[in-house]
């Protein structure tokens, strides 16, 4: 981890206040065969959940420096991620 990343990544504590806390795991992380246009209404599902959420930006930036390879966070699915890389 770079001395920058360990300054900008937040704290944890971010999690308890997430929208996702009282919405079910199954938006936000997909079976291992779940069909295509399943996970693209999942997805979408779990975007609305994290598009009013307080914590977004944290959640995001904890996804993107931790490098979370599963499920959707700070509104960015799996793939979406990767592309950002």
């Amino acid at each position: 981890m770079s001395l920058l990343s360990e300054h900008t990544r937040p704290t944890l504590g971010w999690r308890f206040r997430g929208s996702c806390r009282s919405a079910g795991e199954f938006y936000f992380f997909a079976p291992d065969d779940e069909p295509s246009h399943v996970r693209r209404r999942r997805e979408a599902a779990a975007k609305r959940i994290c598009a009013s959420c307080p914590v977004l930006t944290e959640c995001r930036t904890h996804a993107m420096l931790s490098r979370e390879r599963h499920g959707v966070w700070g509104g960015l699915s799996e793939r979406e991620r990767r592309t950002r890389r």
